[in-house]
């Protein structure tokens, strides 16, 4: 196990010495200034997946050049820039990033021309997020919960991921619609299948490049999301699944922090989902005394596809030799802390 320190490595605001010309262009419709790394990624994915993804559909590249040039995209915008930009996506439905009267057809802009570049079908993710997810916070009316599932089990994940696959979205706009979240269910409804018509109809127009440019990018955007939400919940109190600092993680110093904007504070993010990312590692650290007294589950040094590999390898050994003790007091020993953890993962009939 390890010991918390008092110095993290995951990224806070810093502040410029001197703005740019493009950075004072973009900052006088901005709410935030700490928004400005967004921009700089965006613009890169406007320099390069965007019109990447339009020539793929023309016959400029036809035969094996077409398919030296859908390799590097497919690596360019699914496995280097997916994650970036699907983070930043959960930041701004957080947090308004533009003043009026630019948010709205910016965040529209956002929604239904890039989004589906990385997987994401229009209003989806915002309404599952925003409508269902921070609501029930992974309790049974969460469409996504993984209370009712082995959690270090494969059979577990796999039945997770296909159930999400096959009645996820229809079970999201149920949920919205027995709560009478007019708004959030219209708008699910009407991105998932406009967006579905759509692939059908590119299909008839390029087959092989809507393939690789919007559905298998969707199969494995959800592939993702579905392996992120599995780990950020597999460790839930079935004594109190409803308290924030037992169903869910935290993971600090990792280098996934400074490319994906802190997401590792899961639980720094439910107990304060508008905060921005570069303020969760010192909101961390001011609640450590409750992180302690809760024995929350945090992790030093990895990430979501170390701790969803171990877990599914049952391999606690490695996940207990990154579990940070806080303050010292949590665990007496690594044998302690390796059975919180697996009673932790246990189904939880519900």
């Amino acid at each position: 196990m390890k010991q918390l320190t008092t110095t993290l490595t995951d990224p806070v605001y810093i502040p410029k010495e001197k703005f740019t010309v493009y950075d004072r262009f973009w900052l006088r419709m901005m709410n935030d200034k700490r928004d400005l790394p967004f921009i700089y990624l965006l613009t890169k994915i406007h320099l390069t997946v965007l019109p990447m993804a339009i020539i793929l559909f023309t016959p400029l590249l036809e035969g094996w050049y077409w398919w030296l040039a859908v390799v590097p995209y497919f690596y360019v915008s699914q496995l280097y820039f997916k994650g970036r930009f699907g983070l930043m996506f959960h930041c701004l439905c957080h947090r308004k990033m533009f003043k009026a009267p630019w948010q709205k057809p910016f965040h529209t802009y956002i929604t239904w021309i890039l989004c589906p570049l990385f997987g994401h079908a229009p209003e989806g993710y915002f309404c599952h997020h925003m409508g269902m997810h921070h609501i029930e916070n992974n309790l049974p009316d969460d469409t996504s919960s993984t209370m009712h599932y082995q959690r270090d089990s494969l059979r577990g994940f796999l039945s997770y991921f296909f159930t999400f696959i096959f009645v996820g979205v229809i079970n999201t706009i149920r949920y919205l619609f027995s709560r009478k979240r007019k708004n959030l269910y219209q708008r699910l409804t009407a991105g998932e299948y406009i967006y579905i018509a759509f692939c059908i109809a590119m299909c008839f127009v390029n087959l092989k490049a809507t393939l690789m440019v919007f559905i298998i990018p969707l199969l494995f955007a959800r592939l993702v999301m579905m392996l992120g939400n599995w780990t950020q919940h597999s460790f839930v109190d079935a004594s109190d699944p409803g308290n924030l600092y037992t169903s869910s993680i935290n993971c600090i110093n990792t280098v996934y922090n400074k490319t994906c904007w802190n997401d590792g504070y899961h639980i720094i993010h439910h107990l304060r989902p508008g905060m921005h990312y570069t303020e969760m590692p010192a909101e961390f650290l001011k609640r450590k005394d409750e992180f302690a007294r809760h024995k929350a589950i945090v992790f030093d040094g990895i990430h979501y596809l170390h701790i969803f590999t171990w877990l599914l390898t049952k391999r606690y050994d490695k996940l207990a030799a990154n579990l940070v003790n806080i303050n010292g007091t949590m665990f007496q020993s690594q044998e302690e802390a390796i059975a919180l953890m697996k009673e932790r993962t246990k189904r939880i009939p519900v």
